[in-house]
């Protein structure tokens, strides 16, 4: 399983949305800049002084309007809920909402068009490189669903209580269920509800420091 997972390790013959997001034309680009949805898919290489070491910096972002979202959190590499370094507050929603900083991150990123969704889970880390202080960011593809669909529009009044609760279901090119990987589904019900937040101004899946330590010790 360990040798499947390094055949999936970015190398220069990999899709480039494994490191930095899912590929989106310019049309749709032009679409959620007009609609005031800006999400921040990338992901830096940052270093601490007083630890005397580097980490990965991403920021939780994006949002929602009725025809579209797009959505970017992360997740610990066992599929749990990291810890802000900062919440954003900002007055138009729909823009960066929380940073978070760790040595390893799992991205969670989830774009929609009406009740069609994207969705892609990568795992980033850092990687030494020879006669480089500076390390580089290693991508690893752990999932991707394409053209996913909901039968609802969770937007909507009558739908908001199912937000959270439910995911869209994606397909193989051959009509086969692609089941979501367990340890990530939660995150995934999060994300599939912030592209539901109209105007959204607040977190979906980071927490506050003293939550993920709880969280961790319940696991």
């Amino acid at each position: 399983m360990q040798a499947a997972a390094n055949k999936r390790t970015k190398s220069p013959s990999s899709p480039p949305y494994v490191q930095y997001g899912i590929p989106l034309g310019h049309s749709v680009l032009r679409a959620l800049e007009k609609r005031g949805i800006y999400c921040q898919t990338s992901i830096s290489v940052e270093h601490q002084h007083l630890t005397k070491r580097y980490v990965l910096r991403g920021v939780e972002s994006g949002g929602a309007v009725s025809d579209m979202g797009r959505y970017c959190a992360y997740l610990d590499t066992n599929g749990q809920p990291i810890a802000w370094l900062q919440p954003i507050d900002s007055i138009s929603g729909n823009g960066r909402h929380a940073v978070v900083v760790a040595p390893e991150l799992v991205r969670i990123e989830m774009f929609r068009i009406g009740r069609t969704y994207e969705l892609a889970i990568t795992r980033h880390i850092l990687q030494t490189q020879e006669a480089q202080p500076k390390p580089k960011i290693q991508s690893l593809l752990l999932f991707r669903g394409r053209e996913g669909t909901l039968s609802l529009d969770l937007w909507a009044q009558e739908n908001r209580s199912l937000r959270g609760t439910i995911t869209p279901s994606f397909y193989s090119e051959a009509g086969e269920l692609r089941e979501i990987p367990q340890h990530f589904e939660a995150a995934v019900r999060s994300a599939t509800s912030a592209l539901n937040c109209l105007a959204c101004k607040h977190v979906h899946v980071a927490v506050a420091r003293s939550t993920a330590k709880n969280l961790l010790a319940s696991v």
